[in-house]
């Protein structure tokens, strides 16, 4: 782990209290509904705010522990934060922006290494504009490239997309892709969208009301019936990593292998063995007791119901077991019953649709959103 998190802060009358580690690599999103504490908790990482108690470290090095009265500063502990607004300096040109970062470093950074930068973040052709003429998605990228000179240990990110429109969002998530993927400096980002934690995401903590709900892997987290009213039951569902198995040429589809079973999407870029995480909604799954004919979905996955929990409304949400992986699906009472629905019961799992992400592999270009499976 290169990071470990436990304190208690009573802000305000609102009391926080934390405990939580991340991986050294990848994304680790916090997420959680708003005044649950997410940039409260990421102040205190940067050591923006002191806490009552507890210990903090990170990549082996004590940051804060209050048994020793230990407290490291915020300029001390080689963390880089991006807020929500980039927070450029107005006056200075983008190159001069990101050389403050180099210079916070005390020594010298190959020019190499600035370029390589500024090539993952595609802002080569800012360089001599200042930030007043830069869009939104421009803005927080400059941030970024200047948080990266910076030399982290850790980069924070405080809903880097939440004052960016759609087409800027769409703008931004490849770089920050991008990051996760090539720049080797663990990430923590705080969101409320649970489109971005699964687009981005390795792992996540999950926050409500100033504590650690959850964490752990997305598919985990997401995987989780009781943790449905804090992950969204809208657009609860199961998160599965794949692999890409073969490309259907002949009907422009692409197969993709999971641990348990494959699926069948509509083509994607990429080679057989580049990974692909899938996201298939809870309201996209269709049960049967057994498989479907003439029907246009492609995917029909074997299962078996492992767990069944009544919604508060006509629904139940139904947790279903294939192999090492979980899906989900939410069918009204009424086919409950008529199903007679129950644990350990082999049922068959019809897919209407998914959300694909690319997630690596030898092609990083992501696909497109929401796809329909039976295309």
């Amino acid at each position: 782990m290169i990071l470990e998190v436990s304190f208690e802060l009573d802000r305000r009358g609102f009391p926080l209290s934390i405990d939580f580690a991340a991986e050294a690599r990848g994304i680790t999103a916090i997420f959680g509904p708003s005044g649950a504490g997410k940039t409260t908790l990421i102040n205190v990482i940067a050591g923006l705010i002191r806490p009552d108690k507890g210990k903090i470290c990170l990549a082996g090095e004590t940051l804060y522990d209050s048994e020793t009265k230990l407290y490291v500063p915020t300029r001390g502990r080689r963390i880089g934060y991006v807020f929500q607004d980039g927070r450029l300096f107005p006056h200075l040109k983008v190159r001069d922006n990101l050389l403050y970062g180099w210079r916070r470093r005390g020594k010298p950074v190959p020019e190499h290494e600035i370029d390589k930068i500024v090539e993952l973040l595609g802002i080569g052709s800012l360089l001599m504009r200042r930030p007043a003429g830069l869009s939104g998605g421009e803005r927080q990228r400059v941030a970024l490239g200047r948080a990266l000179l910076s030399g982290p240990k850790l980069l924070l990110l405080d809903e880097p997309l939440a004052a960016l429109d759609h087409s800027r969002k769409e703008e931004i998530l490849p770089y920050l892709e991008g990051l996760r993927d090539e720049a080797r400096v663990p990430i923590l980002v705080v969101s409320h969208s649970i489109e971005e934690v699964t687009r981005l995401a390795d792992n996540m903590v999950l926050l409500n009301n100033g504590k650690v709900a959850a964490s752990g892997s997305v598919s985990g987290i997401m995987s989780r019936l009781d943790l449905f009213p804090l992950t969204g039951r809208f657009e609860a569902g199961a998160v599965i990593d794949c692999l890409i198995e073969r490309q259907d040429s002949a009907f422009n589809l692409t197969e993709l292998r999971f641990d348990h079973g494959s699926l069948t999407v509509p083509g994607l870029q990429g080679r057989p063995g580049d990974s692909v995480r899938v996201r298939i909604r809870a309201r996209d799954i269709i049960l049967a007791l057994a498989p479907l004919s003439e029907v246009s979905a492609n995917n029909q996955i074997a299962a078996k119901v492992v767990e069944i929990r009544q919604d508060p409304g006509p629904y139940v949400d139904v947790s279903l077991g294939c192999g090492n992986t979980t899906l989900l699906a939410r069918v009204t009472r009424k086919s409950k019953e008529r199903l007679n629905l129950r644990p350990g019961l082999d049922i068959f799992a019809v897919v209407k649709s998914v959300t694909v992400e690319r997630r690596g592999g030898r092609s990083a270009r992501p696909a497109p959103a929401s796809t329909p499976t039976d295309a």
